[in-house]
């Protein structure tokens, strides 16, 4: 389910920034952007902060996986190396 979260989150990263590229072309035209440019850009911003904010925490929560799985691991030759002894 951890890949599951990493991808849906890379995908509204990229949506995100497909999303902030196409509003960039857009105001290319126009160079006085509109309020509701304005506004969409703002919710875009939040939009963006909100994902890297998830994105982090994914991130975060796969490394104290893969230290507790390395753990493990180190906890299990441990045991076997006592059993030979």
């Amino acid at each position: 389910m951890t890949r599951r979260k990493n991808a849906l989150l890379a995908a509204l990263v990229v949506g995100a920034l497909t999303s902030v590229s196409a509003v960039s072309v857009a105001q290319a035209d126009d160079t006085t952007p509109t309020h509701a440019d304005k506004k969409a850009a703002k919710k875009q911003a939040e939009a963006d902060k909100d994902a890297a904010v998830a994105q982090a925490k994914a991130d975060k929560k796969k490394t104290e996986s893969q230290s507790e799985a390395n753990e493990a691991a180190a906890d299990a030759k441990l045991k076997d190396a006592k059993k030979a002894d």
